[in-house]
């Protein structure tokens, strides 16, 4: 589970921060901005997915190991 928790964190921060990336630069990549009901809220969505995989990382930390 800890592992499991480890990954969908590294995915959020990832999508997170192309998607930051995508907003102040225009590099055409990440998934937030193929999310139709997102546009116009790409950023406060990427800031989301920054806690968000925050949140999982500090989560499987708080995890046993076995």
């Amino acid at each position: 589970m800890k592992q499991l928790l480890e990954f969908l964190g590294l995915i959020a921060v990832l999508q997170g921060a192309v998607g930051l990336v995508h907003e102040f630069t225009d590099w055409d990549v990440g998934l937030v901005r193929r999310i139709g009901f997102l546009e116009g809220h790409e950023i406060y969505a990427s800031v989301a997915l920054l806690a968000l995989g925050g949140a999982l990382f500090a989560a499987a930390e708080g995890r046993r190991s076995g």
